[in-house]
């Protein structure tokens, strides 16, 4: 099937594997918004967000 589309098996295999993190990253980005949605509470990673934005913080100055 993926010789029909042109893409061989190996990169056939990386496109799976950041697909599959792509989908775990926005389901995870998903359900946290929804918990703060119903809940009104903020999680852990709400809060470091908005830490960063208050502080002007990238990742490297972490």
């Amino acid at each position: 099937m993926w010789n029909e589309l042109g893409i061989s098996g190996g990169t056939a295999i990386v496109i799976l594997i950041a697909l599959y993190f792509v989908i775990k990253w926005a389901v995870k980005n998903g359900i946290q918004e929804a918990y703060s949605a119903i809940t009104g509470k903020k999680t852990d990673e709400d809060e470091d967000i908005q830490n960063e934005k208050e502080f002007g913080l990238d990742a490297e100055d972490k």
